[in-house]
């Protein structure tokens, strides 16, 4: 499948927006579109407004598109702080008060599904649509997060109901809170060659991983501060559960699976939305963890035809 190569490889010229004292980088595209909300794509961990090249080139047709960097990711700074969905939370919140200026659609993949289900649930006036694309947070049932599983799946052992082998998880864990053991599996996991190996492991179409991809995905990661961001992941407590979250959701939800994602469960996870959330909308795609870029196409013109019938009618 070689779709990917009939998109945009160029991303659109973005800019700065100073928030709590740091720089935040955007992108806008597109016109204001008095009929429908604007969008606002939220990326995944690691990733940045950059992943979403493939969608804001076609979907700032119908829509004004916005894109952000979460702080901490991308380029936005990188500031030595405790990184929670709360932080994000607030960031998103005052970019759609302060910036856009109307309630916007927030697409969120991973992380950054996380970041705007926690907007969606607790800032319900800033938003008019959610759209999660394989979310990462966890449920209450002691689950564990898709992120940073990314981390994880190259620190642990593979997880097994053996006792040794839950020991010899529990002792990775504790090495890696370790602050010098964490800087080296910082040093391992920004270079390009295991970034390629984790793309390739949770993307279907392995064409869609690129060198463009993997250069956007690794340059973050030598900037000032990223350690700092990377080794917080690790002290930072999970935030609020999903579904506490979806106990307190009003809008309009669309889920967008990719069912290959080896880091998420879609089918069960899934069963879990729709316990808690059982009015919501949903899809599932041939594609792995970050459905959007891997099969944009299908991922435009779902989430097109979502907003025109249920968002804006």
């Amino acid at each position: 499948m070689q779709a990917t190569t009939a998109f945009s490889t160029t991303p659109i010229p973005g800019k700065y927006w100073q928030w709590r004292g740091h720089n935040i980088y955007y992108v806008q595209a597109g016109k204001p579109q008095p009929q429908h909300p604007p969008l606002l794509l939220v990326h995944g961990f690691g990733a940045s407004t950059d992943h979403w090249r493939k969608n804001i080139a076609q979907l700032c047709h119908d829509f004004e598109v916005w894109a952000i960097d979460l702080l901490g990711f991308g380029r936005s700074a990188k500031p030595k702080l405790e990184y929670s969905g709360d932080l994000w939370r607030d960031q998103l919140y005052d970019f759609i008060t302060e910036v856009i200026g109307q309630k916007a659609v927030l697409v969120g993949n991973s992380l950054g599904g996380y970041a705007s289900l926690c907007v969606a649930a607790q800032r319900s006036d800033a938003v008019a649509g959610l759209v999660l694309l394989n979310s990462a947070g966890p449920f209450n049932e002691n689950e564990h997060t898709a992120e940073p599983e990314a981390l994880q799946t190259q620190i642990e052992p593979p997880q097994q109901p053996d006792n040794l082998q839950k020991l010899l998880g529990d002792v990775a864990k504790w090495i890696f809170q370790q602050p010098f053991a964490q800087f080296l599996l910082f040093q391992y996991v920004r270079q390009k060659s295991v970034i390629r190996q984790t793309l390739e492991k949770v993307y279907l179409d392995k064409s869609a991983v690129t060198e463009q991809l993997i250069e956007e995905i690794s340059r973050p990661a030598y900037d000032q501060g990223a350690f700092d961001v990377f080794s917080s992941v690790f002290r930072t407590p999970q935030g609020e559960k999903v579904d506490m979250l979806l106990k307190q959701l009003t809008c309009h939800l669309l889920l967008l699976w990719g069912e290959a994602d080896p880091w998420i469960n879609a089918r069960e996870r899934s069963q879990k939305f729709r316990q808690y959330y059982p009015q919501l909308t949903e899809h599932f795609l041939r594609a792995g963890h970050c459905p959007h870029d891997e099969v944009p196409e299908q991922v435009n013109s779902l989430l097109r035809e979502w907003v025109f019938s249920v968002v804006s009618s």
